[in-house]
């Protein structure tokens, strides 16, 4: 049987990934021991890595597709095709100093930066015109400074962390999102190349119910016409006439954050019986 190979990243992105192969009907059995994980789709293939190595392994045919951020794209500077920007657990790459120091004070000197990424570490100094000896590091990087590190090149969701440290933001250097990756040579082959994207079109269902819910309402006949006026949908509402012909039965998939304000003015307008309720998945 032929399967596709897909590498998921460990880590603060795994959960977004998972549950959205759960949520498209492809169910991953996890088991935090275990690397190569069960999935209820025969023609996949799981492994589970940590997301800095995804790029080059799926650039090298170790793996036919993965899972990352963008950062790790960029840093990796791996030669692969970006299938869907998921949007999922999306943060930002910056510098980051300590409250007490000043950008000024430290071009004067050759400083320390701390930092997993590398390459966009030294591009940024580069850049911005620093003397600098870089300093790996492997998670955690927000506890160097002051005592190991003048400067650190992290990334943040909210900058919580970093301000529990005591650090201040210099420069946004770059926003990621996870992405959903693959090898070109994988692309060439028609099997895998199709079934990367049957993934694609779940995975976009999926992300696209997210922001969707289905409103059901009755509409008097009389107010018919001023209540379709004004209703937002994908395409045009599905309209049923009620049992006695005093009526309508009326259908709209609309996006979620237009619905607390819809809702009241379809009310005053006349609607009756409004029904709101989630998608699993919006294919158009």
């Amino acid at each position: 049987m032929k399967r596709l190979k897909i590498v998921i990243p460990k880590g603060s992105i795994f959960e977004g990934v998972i549950r959205l192969f759960n949520d498209a009907g492809i169910y991953i059995n996890i088991n935090e021991r275990v690397y190569r994980p069960v999935v209820n789709d025969p023609e996949l293939q799981i492994k589970i890595l940590r997301p800095q190595n995804i790029p080059d392994l799926v650039e090298i045919g170790s793996h036919d597709a993965g899972f990352t951020g963008k950062d790790w794209v960029i840093e990796s500077n791996a030669d692969v095709i970006e299938i869907m920007d998921l949007k999922l657990d999306p943060v930002k790459i910056v510098s980051a100093i300590p409250e007490t120091n000043e950008i000024s004070t430290l071009r004067k000197k050759r400083i320390i930066v701390a930092s997993e990424y590398e390459r966009l570490t030294r591009d940024f100094l580069k850049k911005e015109g620093f003397r600098y000896k870089f300093l790996r590091t492997y998670g955690a990087t927000e506890v160097f400074p002051p005592e190991d590190a003048d400067m650190i090149i992290d990334n943040t969701a909210t900058g919580n962390t970093l301000r529990e440290h005591k650090l201040k933001i210099y420069k946004v250097i770059m926003e990621s999102t996870t992405r959903f990756i693959a090898g070109r040579q994988t692309l060439k082959e028609p099997w895998k190349r199709n079934k990367i994207q049957e993934l694609k079109m779940l995975f976009q269902s999926v992300l696209d119910a997210r922001e969707r819910v289905m409103l059901e309402m009755n509409v008097p006949r009389e107010k018919f016409d001023r209540i379709v006026k004004i209703l937002p949908c994908m395409r045009s509402p599905t309209v049923a006439p009620l049992y006695g012909e005093k009526g309508f039965a009326v259908k709209i998939a609309v996006k979620r954050s237009e619905v607390v304000k819809l809702i009241p003015r379809l009310k005053k307008l006349g609607a009756t019986d409004i029904l709101e309720y989630e998608f699993r998945k919006v294919v158009v």
